[in-house]
This record gives C-alpha cells, structure tokens and sequence, in this order.
C-alpha cells in the first residue's frame, strides 16, 4: 500500500498510537508533565512520527492528521487520569489555523476533565514561522486563556532563539542534540548554561530533553536545571508511569552531591572529585596506533601505564613533532610509544587537594604546562584531570563558597553549615558541636551603636577561628547576627578544654569595648522592650555543646533543635558559661 493510501486509511480508522513520556521536577523529585507523543501503526510504512507527519504535509492532510493525533491524546489523557501538564505538540502553520482556533476550546476540553491550565502547546520547528507578529498574537490569544506555550527543539531547526524572542515562550525545551554527552562537551555546556541565566532572568523554565545517561542528568542537576526528560528517566509508554524508588534515590544521590559542594573549597575538595578516565596505553604500544587513537578521538594525550601503574604520558602536540620531524614517520610510527613518552609527568593520588594539585601543575616548566595530570588511586592508574578543567573547577568552587559566606565576618553561613551537619549524620560521624551565641548584646548594641555591634561580632569570630586552629578538621560558621557554630571532628575529648578557653579569651576582649565607668559598674544602662531604664549585664557568651556519634539524628534541623533546648539552659546561668549534653 502507497503512503497516501495507508495515511487515509489511519485516518479513517483513527489508527494512531498515543504514548506519555514524563517529564521531572528535578528540585521536588517528582512528575509535573507528560508528553503526549503519536506513532502510526505497528509494521505501517508510516510507523515512524517523521515519516508520518512528513506524509501528512506532502498530501495536504497535516491539519487532519494532527487533528487526530491531538484528540486521540486527550482521549487517552483522560483514561489515564492525568491531572499534571499535558503537553501537545503543534506545528505553527497548524495553532494558527482559524479552525485549530474554533476546535480547541475551553468547552471541548470540559468534556475530558482537563482545563487550558493543564495545556502546554509545545511548538514544534518543523516548518519556518513566516510572520511572527501574527503568529505572536495567535499565542498570546491562547495564553490570556491560560494555555502555556513551549518552544520545542532550541538549539537545532530553523530559527528558536528568535522564536523565544518573538513570543516569550512560558518554557523552553532543549534540544536532544545539545543535550547529548554534554558533560563531556565544554561548548555544549557554556551553552546550556547561558540558556540557563536567560531563563530565569526572564522567568522562563527550562527543560532538558533526551537525557540518556546518569552523567548527562548529573551535569544538569549540578548547573540547576529544574526540569529533565528522556529514556533515562522513563521511556515513552502507552500508559502513564510513575518514578520508579530506584529512580528517585538516584536524582536525591545528585542533589546531594551538588549540596555537599557548597562546603567545598578547593583546599577541601579532592582532585579525585573531577577525575575523567582515559584509556591508557601499555608501553609496548606502537607510535602508529597512538596515532590513530588521537585521529579517533578528541583526546589531547594518553597516559603509558606498566602493569596498571603510570610510567609516562604522550600529548597529541608532542607525537605530531615528533612525526614531523625529517624522516619522522619512518623512525617513529613503527616502535613503540616509550621511546617518545614524557618519562616524568606530573602524577597525583585521587585524595590530593584540588588547590595543592593546581600548585603543582603550575609549578611545571612552560613546554608541559598544559599536559595532562595524571591520578592515580591505590597506586594503580585512575584517570587524569586537563589543566582548562583543574584550574575551571577550582575557580567555581571558590566562587561557589564565596556566595555562601557571611558578608561581616567571613565564615560559611548558612546554607554550607547546614550541608555540613547533614555530611557528619549521612557518615555518621563522631563529633562535637559547639552552639556559640552572645548574651545581653542587644543593649550593648543600642547603647554602643551598630557599628561597635559589628565589631564585637567581628571579635568572636576572629576568636573563635584562632581556637580551631590547634585541632585538625576542624568547621567554624556563622549562623547570623551573633550566632555561630564550631565543629570539632577529632579530638572531641578537647571540647571543654575548648570552651574555656573561648570564654576566657572572649571574657578579656569585650572588656575593651566599655567605658571606664560601665566596666567599674559591672553592668550598662539601656531600655528595655517596655520602653523602661533597666541595668543589663555585660556581654558575654554562651557554649551549648553536644559531642558523640550523631546517628540518632536524621537532620541539621534536628540537631539545631537540640542545641537549642541546651543553650536555654546556658542562658539561666550568669556570665559566660558553657554546657555539654
């Protein structure tokens, strides 16, 4: 049968497949859409969509064809009870239609329990948009009655940028082809990253279509993509489907990861964190098939291992001065690969911090400047990291940190001291934990001005960090305003000697900040919430302390919880004080 035959005969048999690929909410860990995708019949010439469509337009019956496909949708949207986004796909020369207008009505959709909020128009790039002013006011029409637009394939087709221009779409839907190995393709993720900043800029959301693979997905939720689909998620099916556990624990282990990096710095994140491994070479190799291995692939070196250790590295640059070289091809290409290897490259253990490691690459002579590190794990090869990539990810994890730090002192804040906790109960670490705040310092700032305020809260944190510094791994944050939190991970029988000697330094400082008269009375004049004089004591500071394995606890909120109900008790006794649960 001819496909203008079979094409009429789907039509009139209304023999179309309709199946939902879902799309996820990368930050709520759940589905907020599905996709309605239409496939002719099993065997038919026209069982491929493109052929279909295709079809379709080459005989005059796209507004029939995609007609049936969208009703078949609905239909099917309905018998699967979807209540999330439907999205449909719709060429331009179709949404325009006069009779695309009529039948898709507020009405005709009551009739399968969905409403324009639950429609997203998903345009598709097949065809060119010729006027976009009147196809700009066809979308605004729909949107004023609460139907959202979707510009479908950006990156590839005709023209997407000015398509997103022109009608300021409510999502964007990334290209597959964009998407594709995009966590080993730099310019695919400058790009990604540029589409991102616009997006939110313009209060438009972003979905990443046609993820395949866990890296790919973990590229996307580091950079903070919000919405993902693909086969790697769930592959397109005839009836709707739910995460899968397996699933979700995946895409939490990500969001995981990406919360642990805002305590990172590059003196705290290891090398090993960004490792990409390489398949090495034996040193037996002969020149010829390293030379095709650089023509396969767009690798700049490879790394010489004997017996899965490390003993040389060859970069492309090198190999090809060498060959070309009088006579280069006719010594080199046929012996092996030792005899032009780089004996002495720069190798590393996976557990070195990214900081020491970028010391050492930069310490190099200028010809190998640029050469591979090599990292090694239990004295065995482990992979290698680039220079553009060493020195990129230690720039974003200053930068990365440096969002997260207290404007007045300096210290983690917040968001790093949370991800902190959750680090020590996830590993179920042993440690102590020091709640440290200031008593009677509200008077003290309304008598002395803000700006001593600031000062004192200055003061306690410089005290507090010369503290940390006579024990290993050790945290200090800043809450705000005049809390903080100082975690002691070894050493934890060191905690009173600790608190001590915070107290006792701090009880020596402040005495600096008073008059010669408040110091002599012991106490300040201010008023109080009443509005009446009252004698306040002098600041001081209180320590509410938990040490012990933290695996009874499930969260940081837990744990500040307890702290809390610790450092009520502190505050009943006078002066600096500190106690330990």
């Amino acid at each position: 049968m001819d496909k203008y035959n079979e094409l009429k005969k789907i039509l009139d048999e209304r023999n179309i497949r309709t199946f939902f690929q879902p799309i996820v909410d990368i930050k709520n860990v759940k589905i907020v859409g599905y996709e309605a995708l239409s496939r002719g019949p099993v065997g038919s010439v026209l069982e491929r969509p493109d052929v279909l469509f295709d079809t379709a337009k080459e005989y005059g019956l796209l507004w029939e064809t995609e007609y049936l496909c969208r009703t078949l949708a609905i239909e099917r949207a309905k018998i699967n009870k979807i209540s999330e986004y439907l999205f449909l796909n719709v060429d331009p020369q179709i949404i325009k239609d006069s009779k695309f207008r009529d039948g898709f009505t507020t009405e005709f959709l009551k009739l399968y329990n969905l409403s324009p909020d639950n429609i997203i128009f998903e345009i598709t790039e097949k065809t060119a948009v010729e006027d976009y002013k009147a196809f700009k006011e066809v979308l605004q029409h729909y949107v004023k009655q609460g139907y959202k637009i979707a510009i479908d394939d950006t990156g590839a087709g005709y023209s997407g940028f000015r398509l997103i221009t022109e009608t300021k779409p409510q999502f964007i839907k990334l290209d597959m082809g964009l998407i594709r190995d995009i966590d080993k393709d730099s310019f695919k993720q400058a790009l990604c990253k540029n589409l991102l900043s616009l997006s939110r800029i313009t209060n438009m959301k972003l979905i990443a279509e046609g993820v395949e693979t866990i890296n790919e997905l973990s590229f996307l939720v580091e950079i903070g993509v919000e919405f993902v689909q693909g086969y790697f998620l769930s592959r397109p099916s005839e009836r709707i489907v739910e995460l899968t556990e397996e699933l979700k624990e995946k895409i939490l282990f990500l969001k995981r990861e990406k919360s642990k990096k805002l305590t990172y710095n590059a003196k705290t994140c290891t090398i090993g964190k960004i490792v990409r491994f390489d398949t090495p070479v034996a040193e037996t190799t002969k020149c010829k098939n390293v030379k095709e291995y650089f023509n396969k692939n767009t690798a700049q070196g490879v790394v010489v291992v004997k017996e899965d250790y490390p003993i040389g590295l060859v970069m492309k640059s090198e190999l090809n001065f060498a060959l070309s070289k009088p006579f280069g091809n006719e010594i080199y290409l046929n012996r092996p690969i030792e005899i032009i290897m780089n004996k002495s490259p720069l190798v590393v253990d996976y557990s070195l911090p990214i900081s020491e490691v970028a010391e050492l690459a930069m310490s190099r002579k200028e010809e190998n400047l640029y050469d591979y590190v090599i990292i090694t794990k239990d004295d065995k090869y482990y992979g290698i990291v680039t220079v553009k990539k060493l020195l990129e990810y230690a720039m974003e994890l200053e930068l990365n940190y440096a969002r997260h730090l207290n404007p007045l002192t300096g210290l983690p804040g917040n968001l790093i001291i949370e991800e902190k906790l959750n680090n020590l109960i996830e590993n179920k670490i042993t440690a102590s934990i020091l709640y440290i705040d200031l008593d009677n310092f509200k008077p003290f700032n309304d008598l002395y001005g803000f700006e001593n305020g600031d000062r004192v809260i200055r003061m306690l944190a410089d005290i507090l960090v010369e503290a940390s510094k006579e024990y290993n791994n050790c945290f200090v944050g800043h809450i705000g305003g005049d809390d903080f939190v100082l975690i002691l991970e070894e050493n934890i029988n060191s905690t009173e000697g600790l608190c001590r000697k915070i107290i006792r330094e701090f009880d020596r400082r402040i005495r600096s900040f008073y008059t010669i008269k408040d110091l002599n009375n012991g106490y300040v004049v201010s008023v109080n919430r009443e509005g009446k004089e009252v004698e306040f004591p002098l600041v001081s500071v209180s320590i509410a302390c938990m040490e012990g394995n933290l695996k009874e606890f499930r969260s940081a909120k837990e744990i500040g919880e307890h702290l809390s109900c610790v450092k009520k008790q502190c505050k009943l006794t006078k002066g600096s004080c500190f106690i330990i649960s």
